[in-house]
């Protein structure tokens, strides 16, 4: 089946957003009320996750964020270096820190978070010169939801989307607006353009429905096709992953069967290894066993992306563990 995504030699996969470091309570309850031992910092945000496993895949992936001037930018510099990411276009900022996110699981599962994303580095990136040359030469864009609450991001993604598309290239999309990043109502329009113009969507449970603006998985598939998706992956988590495609074909794709440590991180990880396998030229079905993977081996690591995998490691992991059945 050809990919309706453009091919990784057109040119590298961009993403653009908050890259933070993560800070992760080691114990289960409700907020941060209460001193309590915390673990970090980790590389993080969901953007730079994502964009981490494209590169430790083999796809050309680059950055567009910004970090501050400390150890914590340099955390996440060192990382995505490492992952294979291009961070040129990854700014320091002298004057403001490098963005955080502390992280508490709760008793059933659910996360809290206190972020520090508008009054950090985090927000402080725009466009430029540097910026300009790498979008002229990019293949692919992916977007996340939670980069909408950044102005700054705003402004290069929406530069980025007309630039790309002119050039052949496609347009990924993942929901992912978490409840403590709610979007004013420009943004929320803003976020269903880029829906109906992605070549991608990649939402997981109910955000199928919010980015479709209507109830039941069947309306909300049939309607975001109506206003121009192309293709869907539907994230299911412990149930696994659901590909849609516009001429009505469906393959669904158990989970892998494994002890969850930490599962921040999941669907970026399989996001972005879905992506990169489908740029790659491989079919939905290759490309869901490989995303599936991804985000399932990253569980089983605490850190947002420390359990991000090789093509290698991937291979191995797929191998080696059992699928629900």
């Amino acid at each position: 089946m050809v990919s309706v995504l453009a091919p990784d030699h057109l040119g590298p996969t961009v993403c653009v957003g908050e890259i933070l470091v993560e800070i992760v309570a080691t114990t289960v309850g409700d907020g941060f009320l209460e001193a309590q031992p915390l673990v970090g910092p980790f590389a993080s945000g969901a953007p730079a996750i994502f964009i981490s496993q494209c590169g430790r895949l083999g796809g050309a992936a680059a950055m567009v964020g910004a970090v501050g001037d400390d150890d914590f930018g340099r955390v996440n510099i060192d990382r995505l270096k490492r992952d294979g990411v291009d961070v040129s276009t990854i700014a320091v900022h002298p004057d403001y820190p490098t963005g955080s996110a502390f992280v508490r699981y709760r008793k059933d599962g659910s996360r809290d978070f206190v972020y520090n994303i508008a009054r950090s580095a985090a927000a402080r990136f725009g466009w430029s010169p540097r910026v300009s040359d790498l979008i002229n030469r990019t293949g692919h864009l992916h977007v996340m939801g939670s980069a909408l609450s950044v102005p700054s991001a705003r402004e290069v993604i929406d530069k980025a989307v007309d630039i790309v598309k002119a050039r052949g290239g496609t347009l990924s999309v993942d929901p992912n607006i978490r409840k403590e990043l709610q979007l004013d109502v420009e943004t929320e329009r803003r976020f269903l353009r880029l829906v109906a113009a992605a070549d991608l969507l990649l939402p997981s449970g109910q955000e199928l429905e919010r980015a479709a603006g209507i109830t039941g998985e069947a309306n909300a598939i049939r309607r975001l096709f109506e206003i121009g998706v192309n293709e869907i992956v539907l994230k299911r988590g412990a149930e696994g992953a659901t590909y849609f495609g516009r001429n009505g074909e469906r393959i669904d794709a158990p989970a892998f069967l494994v002890e969850e440590v930490d599962p921040t991180g999941a669907g970026d990880c399989f996001g972005g290894a879905y992506l990169t396998c489908r740029r790659l030229g491989m079919s939905p079905d290759e490309a869901l066993t490989y995303g599936s993977a991804a985000g399932a081996r990253n569980v089983t690591v605490r850190g947002p992306m420390e359990g991000a995998g090789t093509r290698q490691e991937l291979d191995a992991f797929i191998a080696s563990t059992e699928r629900l059945s």
